[in-house]
């Protein structure tokens, strides 16, 4: 089963780099002319005078140009962080000692539904998804989870529903109609998945461009198994869009996966205006034959395909 994808804000993913640090200060003191031995206790390092009546040096005061890096993180950004270091079941743990605490926090049960899902335990993420939904009935987020849920079992008439709940109550995300848009289209709805991905372009000409979602609490699936269908789609809604980088990028995926209808592309209307670019010519053009190929006749048997 492949695992769903899950982003986050780049404040959060700095956090990364610090966490480590979390438990200590990182200050330069003056050194000591002494050579008395040193303890460390929990990583403070503390002089041991060598005898009763050896007066402790004096403290330095701390040079200005030291930073001290002193992240403070509360439970809920700290499962967050452990999701961004796919350390999932530890994100579980805390979650569920926070949706424990506050059984009506949607956002609480939200989360804790992400990590077991991202864990692959599909029916306690399920059960936890539609608890966020009871406590709050506008939560898209929770909604298009359930979805994904649906969409990973491969049942794509309940994941469509869950998806368009969502987008009944944001009309906003474009991540909503993309995730629609992949339902529909593993559904044989093909019409419907381009006009949810035109519907997604719409709200965000670059959404396909980058990894983005809110803050860890929604889920993307974008597992297809017609590939070069799928990708002549997306360069359909990209042509439509006016983003002729982006239509010959997904025409070269279409034709790198053996899409058989790609020469559809001459007459259909939405590629009209781009027909006479080189880089779209030689994208609908068949792939040459290779030279290395044998030209030797080759005798087929049955069960067994030449390519």
């Amino acid at each position: 089963m492949s695992r769903s994808s899950l982003a986050f804000p780049a404040a959060l993913l700095l956090l990364v780099f610090a966490i480590s640090s979390a438990a200590q200060d990182f200050t330069a003191s003056a050194e000591s002319p002494s050579s008395e031995p040193v303890s460390s206790i929990h990583g403070n390092v503390a002089s041991v005078p060598s005898s009763p009546m050896q007066q402790a040096a004096p403290q330095m005061p701390a040079d200005p140009s030291v930073i001290t890096i002193r992240p403070q993180l509360t439970d809920e950004q700290l499962g967050d962080l452990y999701m961004v270091r796919k350390q999932y079941r530890e994100a579980a743990l805390l979650f569920k000692r926070l949706s424990d605490a506050a059984p009506q926090n949607a956002v609480y049960l939200n989360k804790l539904g992400i990590s077991l899902h991202q864990q692959e335990a599909l029916a306690l993420a399920l059960k936890y998804y539609e608890r966020a939904i009871k406590v709050d009935p506008q939560y898209a987020d929770a909604e298009n989870n359930i979805g994904t849920i649906w969409y990973q079992r491969k049942r794509y008439g309940k994941a469509i529903r869950a998806y368009q709940r969502a987008i009944n109550i944001r009309k906003d995300m474009p991540v909503l109609y993309s995730n629609l848009a992949y339902a529909y289209f593993e559904d044989k709805k093909y019409e419907d998945s381009l006009k949810s991905f035109r519907e997604a372009l719409a709200l965000d000409p670059k959404f396909f461009e980058q990894n983005g979602s809110r803050a860890g609490s929604i889920l993307q699936d974008r597992t297809v198994d017609d590939r070069g269908r799928f990708y002549f789609m997306l360069a359909k809604s990209f042509a439509e869009a006016g983003n002729l980088e982006r239509c010959i990028i997904y025409l070269r995926k279409a034709k790198d996966e053996g899409y058989k209808a790609l020469a559809a592309a001459k007459s259909d209307p939405v590629f009209a205006a781009y027909l006479n670019v080189p880089e779209v010519q030689e994208a609908l053009a068949p792939k040459p034959t290779d030279p290395t190929a044998t030209t030797t006749p080759v005798h087929h048997k049955e069960g067994i395909q030449d390519w």
